[in-house]
């Protein structure tokens, strides 16, 4: 095959031209940007003037799943 022919060197490699890697590469990027977005924000959340109010309910829903758990049953079973 002569050297100007269009089944050269690359012939059975796709290619993207400039703009598909940009267009390729925008999605993870933004999805990227988002997701620390997101875990910056969880974090800065945690904390603050209700930390207390949370983990005492948080403390008492736990002690009646053990309560609950721990109790004979008297239901006959």
């Amino acid at each position: 095959m002569s050297e100007g022919s269009p089944r050269g060197r690359n012939a059975g490699l796709a290619t993207l031209g400039n703009m598909d890697y940009v267009s390729a590469l925008v999605p993870p990027v933004v999805m990227a940007v988002f997701f620390i977005a997101l875990v910056t924000v969880i974090i800065k959340s945690q904390g603050g003037p209700n930390k207390a109010k949370e983990d005492a309910a948080v403390d008492a829903a736990l002690a009646r799943a053990e309560s609950a758990q721990q109790a004979p049953r008297t239901d006959g079973v």
